[in-house]
């Protein structure tokens, strides 16, 4: 577990269900469960929440061994649709409480992302989130939010993987004791084919992709890693029996690349979407 600067914890791995198709989530979120994990990652935007609610029904696990983290839609900034947007996720998850609310990205070109989080703010007032973050913000955003807010976010769930490790980010992250989440922690499964963790893996007797995650542990970020895959699910979560050398630490710090990052930059993402629909409302006029 990890603890938040809000005095709530969460498991330090968790199962991120991005593009597990809504119709078979029940089924893999019940394998993950069943496999030991408790914390649950979904997002409005990848169009299963109701299946994670779903899942979690069947499992018919107490309410305090499970924590579930959702995010909110880009298209919902703002406060009065975000409150709106955070009522339809919670009843699709059928929970009363969600154990962690993010805004999914800072889409600063929107000019909403400082409203959104006095929604979150107001939303954990009322008791309905017990801890609020944010994802993919930049140091520059982070910044924003807490100084024009007073109030820290928990988490800030951004890639993080050896090609790309954000160390500057991380430090204020550190800073501020915001927890860093890992979404993409096997780098879209492109790590595992470097032989350089494969060497570390080998003298551990462990797979490439343990050797990833435990390295997240042990830099403390929280992972989220995502497979359908039943003897994966287990694999990735059997990560306590071993551990990682300073010289294991000092060979995956030298992966880090500047060309590294593959998921969206999120400076300008969410930009193209906007223009598009200025540009349609453009020539319908």
């Amino acid at each position: 577990m990890v603890l938040l600067n809000d005095g709530h914890a969460l498991p330090q791995l968790g199962f991120g269900v991005w593009q597990i198709d809504n119709a078979r989530a029940p089924e893999v979120i019940a394998t993950a469960m069943n496999a030991g994990y408790r914390l649950i990652d979904t997002a409005a935007n990848y169009g299963n929440e109701a299946s994670v609610g779903v899942a979690l029904r069947r499992m018919n696990l107490p309410r305090s061994q499970l924590y579930v983290t959702t995010k909110l839609r880009n298209e919902d900034q703002g406060y009065d649709r975000t409150m709106r947007a955070f009522d339809a996720s919670a009843a699709r998850l059928q929970l009363d409480v969600i154990d962690l609310y993010l805004i999914h990205w800072p889409c600063p070109q929107r000019a909403a992302y400082v409203e959104t989080w006095r929604a979150l703010i107001e939303l954990q007032k009322q008791g309905r989130v017990r801890s609020i973050g944010v994802s993919n913000f930049t140091a520059d955003h982070l910044e924003r939010i807490i100084h024009e807010t007073g109030v820290t976010p928990a988490v800030n769930q951004i890639e993080l993987h050896p090609a790309f490790q954000q160390q500057m980010l991380r430090n204020i992250h550190e800073r501020y004791g915001i927890v860093t989440q890992a979404w993409s922690p096997l780098g879209q499964g492109r790590a595992l084919d470097d032989p350089r963790i494969r060497a570390i893996a080998e003298r551990s007797s462990r797979t490439v992709a343990q050797v990833i995650l435990r390295w997240h542990l042990e830099t403390g970020s929280i992972a989220i890693p995502k497979s359908a895959n039943a003897a994966r699910m287990a694999e990735n979560i059997d990560l306590f029996g071993f551990g990682l050398t300073s010289n294991d630490h000092a060979v995956i710090a030298g992966l880090d690349r500047p060309d590294g990052r593959i998921g969206p930059d999120p400076a300008a993402y969410g930009q193209m979407r906007i223009l598009r629909r200025l540009t349609r409302r453009f020539l319908t006029t």
